[in-house]
């Protein structure tokens, strides 16, 4: 398995001088809960920075118009969609981001609608979406779904969790062959898995062990997808974002947190894509 440097990003997609909005990507994040909420902010703050368009919906927000005016104030770099319009911009969008910040079923509150019957409509009656996999959708979809067009982004107790196998290079490659889909496997040395190659990406620190890191990591990591395909999304995700950690870690050591490390991969970007 071979490590990715900065060469292997050099085929990312630009923008054209002559595009105007909309043709440089457009996003959908679903994701938050009453719990978490700021999971979401990180992922689709990261993704506004590199595409066009982020929409942005969260089932908590059904029916609830609180909940709208409060995700409304806090993302300003995008647009928030009411939770009764999500299936018209998954069919819009070129990528959908699922997952941060949303619950597993049995941390739900009584009559909350489960994750897993959300989660599992969605990828289910729109397969042939571009989907990014994340967080409690990730722990609560059934696997059976998975297919090519999908990329799932699991550390390693969550792919134990929804695998059922030890987090090592072998099974990401297995698991990756067997449905197709490209597995990002988070770690100290990230490993991304295609259906026909493993690729891994050195480099970040501890302080990247902080909530939200992976929350970045999934909303960059969907950016990409919008415009280039999976396995080069996820690796090209995996090496901006530990670039990033690293570049605050040199000015701060281990004292910064996924705001920051946002605020960073725009600056990375501009070293390693151009």
């Amino acid at each position: 398995m071979r490590s990715i440097v900065e060469k292997d990003l050099k085929e990312l997609y630009k923008p054209s001088k002559d595009s105007h909005k909309g043709m440089n990507g457009k996003l959908l994040v679903i994701g938050g809960s009453k719990l978490f909420h700021s999971s979401i902010f990180w992922a689709a703050d990261v993704a506004s920075r590199v595409v066009d368009l982020v929409h942005f919906s969260s089932p908590v927000m059904e029916n609830n118009d609180l909940a709208r005016k409060k995700a409304k104030d806090k993302f300003w770099n995008g647009i928030v969609v009411s939770w009764e319009k999500v299936e018209d911009y998954v069919r819009e969008d070129d990528c959908i981001l699922i997952g941060p910040g949303m619950p597993r079923d049995e941390g739900l509150e009584k009559g909350e609608r489960p994750t897993s019957e959300i989660v599992n409509d969605l990828l289910g009656r729109f397969e042939n979406k571009k989907w990014v996999v994340d967080g409690g959708a990730l722990q609560e979809m059934d696997k059976e779904l998975l297919n090519e067009k999908m990329i799932v982004t699991p550390h390693a107790r969550e792919f134990e969790r929804v695998f059922g196998v030890k987090a090592e290079v072998s099974n990401a490659e297995r698991i990756a062959k067997k449905y197709g889909c490209v597995v990002l496997l988070k770690g100290v040395k990230d490993v991304i898995c295609s259906a026909s190659e493993c690729v891994g990406v050195e480099g970040g620190n501890k302080g990247m062990t902080k909530g939200g890191t992976g929350d970045v990591l999934a909303g960059l990591v969907a950016a990409l997808y919008c415009k280039n395909d999976g396995f080069l999304a996820a690796k090209a995700g995996s090496l901006i974002n530990k670039r990033a950690g690293d570049e605050q870690y040199k000015r701060v050591g281990l004292y910064y947190n996924a705001s920051d490390l946002v605020e960073e991969v725009g600056k990375v970007m501009k070293q390693v894509v151009g």
